[in-house]
């Protein structure tokens, strides 16, 4: 049976072309950081939010408390992105618990960072599964109900800084993450007849417990060196890129990497 869906109270602030009332939207990785932020904005938009997790199911039930306590609409949905069968039942649920889906947001992601001597070929596989497999399949997954959608479906795509311009110690990662960026071009093309748009976005560095754990002291000084702008970002400022890529005022848009990095790549 469908959810009800009742719209926050918050997104009658928006005007119309940025307001997602109606529409049903899944976020892969939204228990934490990005995806937290990106499955919160859109339930502020009006979105009803299925949130992916793996492992982290209290924080993701959290999330959906909150939502649903706002007034929003939300389900909590886990399944691993890398698992084809999983992803297939996954994707099934959310559009029989939703009522459909009209907007896929693949955020869930790893990074194993090491210099190409160190990196072994298990830890390649691992990030290829999730970063850009994991995306592939839920975007394949999730098509027909897009397709059904119409000028309403969306595929947001989250890519990175380093997938664009690379970087020592990360070319695992990079490749996964340049990969997407060339599945969402190509996916833009092959969508785009029946008005279904497919975006990426690329963030730079961004403030959140996987960085600021691993990124601190002289070597994060030295990064914020490199932003023009001098200071990191916030997931909520990568949130309200894909709100708005997901919104009726992007459906002109397709096939395009949005850059949300401070200047760190130009």
């Amino acid at each position: 049976m469908a959810a009800e869906h009742a719209s926050p109270s918050a997104s009658k602030d928006w005007p119309e072309s940025l307001r997602l009332t109606g529409r049903k939207a899944l976020v892969t990785g939204a228990s934490r950081g990005i995806g937290h932020a990106i499955a919160k904005t859109l339930a502020e938009r009006g979105a009803a939010v299925a949130i992916n997790y793996v492992a982290s199911e209290g924080p993701a039930v959290a999330l959906r408390d909150e939502i649903v306590a706002a007034g929003g609409t939300a389900i909590a949905v886990g399944f691993d992105v890398g698992d084809p069968a999983a992803v297939d039942a996954g994707v099934k649920g959310v559009v029989e618990q939703l009522g459909g889906l009209d907007i896929l947001v693949n955020n869930a992601g790893i990074s194993i960072d090491a210099l190409l001597l160190r990196v072994s070929p298990d830890d390649l596989r691992s990030i290829l599964r999730t970063n850009l497999e994991g995306t592939f399949l839920c975007c394949k997954a999730a098509s027909r109900h897009l397709l059904r959608a119409r000028a309403a479906g969306r595929i947001i795509n989250l890519s990175s800084v380093v997938g664009e311009q690379g970087n020592a110690g990360q070319s695992m990662y990079a490749a996964s993450k340049a990969g997407v960026i060339g599945m969402t071009k190509s996916l833009a093309h092959e969508l785009a007849s029946r008005g279904v748009t497919v975006n990426a976005v690329a963030p730079g560095f961004i403030e959140t417990d996987m960085t600021a754990s691993s990124i601190n002291g002289p070597a994060r000084d030295a990064l914020l060196a490199k932003i023009p702008l001098g200071r990191v970002g916030l997931a909520e400022e990568v949130a309200e890129a894909v709100a708005f890529l997901a919104a009726p005022a992007a459906a002109y848009i397709t096939g395009h990497v949005l850059r949300v990095n401070g200047g760190l790549a130009i």
